[in-house]
Order: structure tokens, then C-alpha cells, then sequence
């Protein structure tokens, strides 16, 4: 399969690269991490111009109708500059969303979102769900000609500031989404800023009451939109820390060269070539399963998609983790500092980490994948194989 980017992509993140290195500083960084709100006004608005917000919206609607691997090369951007602006949350996991599953008045807000005026939010997790996708306790109950919402949701990415919100709930047939304005009636948001200066929210909603047109796609066909959602923002996250290992390794190896002990760089010591090279490796390894992630987002094959994302979120994360820990260690005490960019990398790498199921929750998903599509006939033969008794010869 050929990774090469088209001239279009390459245009797309050189024009990004160039305004995010001029304008997202780390100062700006940290302003708008002390604020709360996880938005810049004026950086989203200028996100708008790029045309980046409607980089999945398609032309008809409002958009320029990109790919999944355009919003690669955005998302690897982002993670570059330490960008923590809702992108991934409106521009790709709730426009998608309603790009897929929308009504026509309701796909109307996708204008919107491509020109910076909207921004979205899923509103799936629950405090005890656990990243399961059907564990959702929040009820929907018909009342005269529209719904009733009662129920709490977790970790909302942008949920106190996003116009919408999309909410899903149990009704008689199963699990549905609901388009829930931002500023409605008896729903409660609560932001909660993270340790690296995003925003995520509390939501609660007493007996909100929404038209019945707020119904996204079919009454209980909900999971279906959660799943490829999740989807998308599974193979984001793993883009964005492709971008964040790559400023480290960048940041890292500009240190050891500078660094002086004993009256020479530290780079010419060879444990800490060592330990670079082992970086780049698994930042390199993190790349390709950043791609096959991206590529299998059009396979049909549900399981194979799955497998694949799994794999990625599993490889990335702990690849992440080796890379933030020995950038931090070769800077020494400063890379843990609020002065240096170093740790508040590290403190991204560990977020998206945590997002979206962890390295052990894939883990899982992909062993429980990978059982599941084995041979039916070959797991009855090793099954026999295990029972049979050994000869002691």
C-alpha cells in the first residue's frame, strides 16, 4: 500500500505547519490551558480560513469533502504544536456523525462547523461505563411529540463549551442519539480541566426535553454511530501522537547536542545514542500503525477494523510512553519543569493514552478479536490436542 501524501495533503500540512509554528506557542500553549475553556477563539476561527474545520464535511454541505488520511495529516500536525483545541471532538468525530447519519435540517449545522461558528460534542461515556460502548444507562422516554432525557455523562471532550451536544440514550428500541442544544433547560454542564490543559465535562441532564426531530438517525441505532465515531477518534488520537513523538524526538535531540557534561555534548555519549535510537524506533514503529489504522477505516469488515485500531492504540501507547519517559530522563530534572515543552508533551502523550480505552483495555479488544476470528475448526483441534493424554516416552 502506498503512503505517499498527494499534493494536496503535503500542501495542507506545510500551510498548517507553518501558521501553528508562527502562532501556537508554548506561552500560548499555556494560556490557553490556564483559561479552561480548551479553545481559542481566535486560533479556531483561524483554523476556519485553513479549512481545516471542514476537512470531512462534503462540498454540498459546507465542506471540501477530504479523507481520512488528509485528517491524518492535520491530526499529526496538532499533536506536533501541542494544539489542545477541540478539533478532533467537532471536526471529525461530531461532524462525521452527522455527515453519516444527519437529517437534512439537522446536517444544516455543518455549515457552520466548517466556517468556526459550531462546535460539537459526543456525549456517549458514563461514569460507570468504562469504555464500553453499550453499557449507557441515561434514558429516553417519549413525551407527547418529542423526548425526555434523564441520566449523567463522563469526560465529555468540550462539553461546556460546544453548541451541541449529542447524547446517547436507551429507548424502548434500543440505544439513540440525540442533537441536545448546548445552552437547553435542566442539563447541567460541569468543566473539569486535565492535566494537560484540554477541557472535558460533567453532563447532566434532569428531564430534558427535546423535539422529536432531535433524533439522530434511527430510533435504536445508536451504536452503530458510537462504534464508527469511536472509530475515528481512535485513529486521530494515534495521528496526533505520532506528532507529539516527533516534536519530542526533535526537542530531545536538539538537548543532547547542546548539552554539555564532563566539557562535551551529551550526545556523544554512546548509552544516550543508544537510547535515541531506540526512540526514533518506536516512534517510526508508531507511524506505520498510525497508517494502517487510518487505512482500515474503509475496510467493510468489522472485525478487521477493530483488530486493527486495537493494535494501533495498544502499540502507540506504549510506544508513547517509552518515548515521553526518555525525553524527560535525557533533559533531566528541567524536563519535568512548566518552562520546558518536554513535559507538557509527556502530559498529552498520557491523556491520549487514556482516551478512548487504554493500552490494557486494547490489549484486550484485540486478543478477544483475535478469538473470535480464528477458525472455528482450528480452535476444536487445539482444544483436542490440549485433552489428549501424553505419552510419557
Amino acid at each position: 500500500m502506498d503512503f505517499t501524501f498527494t499534493e494536496e495533503q503535503t500542501q495542507i500540512r506545510d500551510a498548517l505547519r507553518r501558521f501553528l509554528s508562527e502562532t501556537y506557542t508554548l506561552e500560548r500553549h499555556r494560556r490557553i490551558a490556564r483559561a479552561g475553556s480548551g479553545c481559542d477563539p481566535e486560533i479556531w476561527a483561524q483554523f476556519a480560513e485553513l479549512g481545516i474545520l471542514g476537512l470531512l464535511i462534503p462540498q454540498p454541505l459546507g465542506g471540501i469533502g477530504g479523507n481520512a488520511f488528509d485528517a491524518l495529516v492535520v491530526m499529526e500536525e496538532l499533536g506536533r504544536a501541542l494544539v489542545i483545541e477541540p478539533y478532533l471532538a467537532t471536526a471529525l468525530v461530531g461532524a462525521g456523525i452527522l455527515v453519516r447519519a444527519g437529517s437534512p435540517a439537522q446536517q444544516e449545522i455543518l455549515a457552520g462547523v466548517a466556517a468556526g461558528k459550531t462546535r460539537l460534542a459526543l456525549a456517549h461515556d458514563e461514569p460507570d461505563s468504562r469504555w464500553r460502548l453499550g453499557a449507557i444507562a441515561t434514558r429516553a422516554t417519549r413525551e407527547g411529540a418529542g423526548w425526555t432525557l434523564k441520566g449523567r455523562k463522563a469526560m465529555v471532550v468540550d462539553g461546556a463549551g460546544a453548541d451541541y451536544l449529542m447524547v446517547s440514550a436507551r429507548t424502548e428500541s434500543g440505544l439513540s442519539l440525540f442533537l441536545v442544544p448546548g445552552p437547553t433547560e435542566r442539563l447541567t454542564r460541569a468543566a473539569l480541566g486535565t492535566h494537560d490543559g484540554s477541557s472535558v465535562a460533567e453532563i447532566a441532564l434532569d428531564g430534558v426535553r427535546v423535539p422529536a426531530d432531535a433524533l439522530i438517525g434511527s430510533e435504536g441505532g445508536a451504536l452503530a454511530l458510537v462504534e464508527a465515531a469511536r472509530e475515528v477518534a481512535i485513529a486521530g488520537l494515534c495521528s496526533e501522537a505520532v506528532g507529539a513523538m516527533d516534536a519530542l524526538l526533535a526537542l530531545t535531540l536538539a538537548y543532547v547536542k547542546t548539552r554539555k557534561q564532563f566539557g562535551v555534548p551529551i550526545g556523544g555519549f554512546q548509552a544516550l545514542q543508544h537510547r535515541m535510537a531506540d526512540m526514533l524506533l518506536h516512534a517510526e514503529l508508531a507511524r506505520s500503525m498510525s497508517y494502517l489504522a487510518t487505512a482500515k477505516l474503509a475496510v467493510p469488515d468489522a472485525g478487521e477494523r477493530r483488530r486493527a485500531l486495537s493494535a494501533a492504540k495498544f502499540l502507540i501507547g506504549r510506544s508513547a510512553r517509552l518515548v515521553g519517559q526518555e525525553a524527560v530522563q535525557m533533559h533531566g530534572g528541567m524536563g519535568v519543569t512548566d518552562e520546558l515543552a518536554t513535559s507538557h508533551y509527556f502530559k498529552r502523550l498520557t491523556l491520549i493514552n487514556a482516551s478512548c480505552g487504554d493500552r490494557d483495555h486494547h490489549l484486550d479488544e484485540f486478543a478477544a478479536g483475535m478469538i473470535t476470528s480464528f477458525p472455528q475448526a482450528l480452535l476444536s483441534r487445539s482444544a483436542a490436542n490440549a485433552s489428549a493424554p501424553r505419552s510419557s516416552g
